[in-house]
């Protein structure tokens, strides 16, 4: 006998037996479901079941150890069935009391508190806490450390402000020895510079650098690491302005040590006659400056004593705070057309930059009419450095800055800086320097934070040419992001920040760059135990 059953299953035939010609046609009943709706069923079914168990399954933590609802069932028995894991989310009430903050008092009041990971997981595990207990303690772990590392932080940053406002005994024994000598060497007395190089000084045919410093070993840096680098030190004339008490050490030092065939002139504020007439508006500045400051802010021990504000924050008020922002060397720049009557152009050097590249063409870049040529510190791969812009030092929620300045206009640099003096004369800058410094004081010095270029930022304003990074790489004195290779390649690089290459807390990776031009076998730098690391 054989069986045939139709495709459609609608029709069955029997065959009795080999040879028969009988057969049996049996017709089966038409079919109302077909198999692709069936098909679609199944898969209906199958989302309907996934949906079903999601829903059920987001219950927050009940901390019991029986399911007494659905959505406890959901999550036990979900997984099984899917065959997948179930992320918990995280229960609200962990958020709820992590966003609220705990005082230094509260903390006093706990009982031992863990002080690593490891002793609260232990804990945690020892005591079997509910999700409240387990966020509380988190808490109180977590707020205490923040304490202690803002605490370490401000101390750390204290310790560099003090390190770094302090004169080094090392620096302070190379000055006694060097006016020591000037006293006492003739050779150290010597007329800086000779007599037939005097007329060099005013002609503009020269190169001409301008360098305000009391640091003698700095300026010797500068001094050496432009005339190496230039390919025409003979047409390379650097005026060294200096104060009275370090005059007789720096002219001693650039004497003895000659940078032929550069000219090198030696002169302290009170050899320029402009300088000793009358009121000086600079001096007048710095006093009242000196005066509101000490009243109104406490100096360093106040700034650490606030418990509101971020480390970052206390770190810049206290390099504002640094001697260098209330030195004539800082502020005599705004002067530079008085000190210079018969100079057409100079380029202005700070005493922590190194040079490494000749400057020359410098003098080829033209100006179009602007004063001051200088590198903008908002664009950069770098942005740590390169991210300033008005906005980081004038306080723009001051209605006199935010009424006459943009905060997101880009900042420039001062350490390395092209001075049209013919096209400065012709402008207000000094006065409007003066103007704001005034008008800072009447604020109780709450324009923009404390130091120079803030009012240089406005008196400038509108007056600047940019030039290219390569000229002047910033930031090597108080980050080390910077790499070797990157700071060799530069220019000029300026070791701007608290960290100064001749203090003990300077980058070790970056100051050979600074280290190479100093001569660590002379005489007086060996004998005043000034050591290359």
């Amino acid at each position: 006998m054989q069986l045939h059953i139709s495709p459609s299953l609608r029709h069955v035939t029997v065959l009795p037996g080999k040879g028969v010609r009988e057969f049996i046609n049996v017709k089966v009943g038409s079919r109302r479901v077909s198999y692709r709706m069936l098909f679609y069923m199944l898969l209906l079914f199958t989302f309907l079941l996934r949906v079903i168990f999601v829903m059920t399954a987001v219950d927050g933590i009940d901390g019991e150890k029986k399911c007494s609802t659905i959505g406890c069932l959901g999550k036990k028995l979900g997984p099984k069935i899917l065959h997948r894991r179930l992320e918990p989310a995280v229960p609200e009430v962990i958020y709820q009391i992590l966003d609220t903050p705990v005082s230094e008092d509260e903390l006093r009041g706990k009982s031992k508190i863990p002080q690593t990971l490891e002793d609260f997981v232990a804990e945690m595990k020892e005591s079997r806490s509910d999700a409240k207990a387990f966020a509380l303690r988190l808490r109180e772990m977590v707020s205490l450390l923040e304490q202690r590392t803002r605490t370490a932080k401000i101390q750390e940053y204290l310790y560099r402000h003090v390190a770094s406002s302090s004169i080094p005994k090392q620096l302070y024994c190379l000055t006694l020895k060097l006016a020591n000598e000037h006293s006492t060497n003739a050779a150290a007395r010597l007329q800086l510079p000779s007599a037939e190089f005097v007329p060099a000084l005013v002609d503009n045919s020269y190169f001409h650098f301008v360098l305000a410093s009391d640091n003698v070993l700095a300026a010797s840096v500068v001094a050496a690491s432009l005339v190496h680098n230039s390919l025409h030190p003979e047409r390379v004339v650097l005026h060294i302005i200096t104060d009275k008490k370090t005059y007789s050490p720096m002219q001693a030092w650039f004497s003895l040590h000659h940078l032929s065939p550069a000219i090198i002139e030696v002169k302290a504020l009170h050899h320029f006659d402009w300088f000793a007439k009358g009121k000086v508006p600079v001096l007048e500045a710095m006093e009242k400056d000196q005066r509101v400051r000490s009243q109104f802010r406490g100096g360093s021990s106040a700034i650490t004593a606030s418990n509101s504000e971020k480390p970052y924050v206390v770190a810049a008020k206290l390099q504002a705070l640094s001697p260098k922002y209330n030195s004539m060397m800082n502020h005599i720049r705004i002067h530079l057309p008085e000190l210079f009557p018969s100079l057409n152009k100079v380029v202005f050097l700070d005493d922590d930059i190194v040079i490494q590249t000749d400057l020359s063409p410098l003098w080829d870049i033209d100006m179009n009419g602007k004063v001051n040529g200088a590198v903008q510190t908002c664009k950069g791969e770098d942005k740590f450095v390169m991210s300033k812009r008005l906005k980081s030092y004038l306080n723009f929620s001051h209605p006199l800055i935010r009424k006459h300045f943009d905060p997101n206009e880009c900042a420039w640099a001062y350490g390395m800086n092209i001075f049209d003096l013919e096209a400065w004369r012709k402008s207000n800058i000094s006065l409007t320097y003066y103007h704001w410094l005034e008008e800072n004081l009447k604020s109780d010095l709450s324009l923009w934070q404390l130091g120079t270029l803030p009012p240089g930022l406005i008196a400038f304003h509108g007056h600047v040419r940019i030039i290219d990074p390569f000229w002047h790489m910033l930031g090597l004195g108080y980050q080390e992001n910077t790499s070797f290779a990157e700071a060799e390649n530069a220019g000029v690089i300026h070791f701007n920040g608290r960290a100064k290459p001749w203090l003990d807390i300077a980058f070790p990776k970056l100051r050979p760059l600074w280290a190479k031009y100093v001569d660590f076998s002379e005489k007086l730098i060996k004998g005043c135990h000034i050591r290359a690391s």
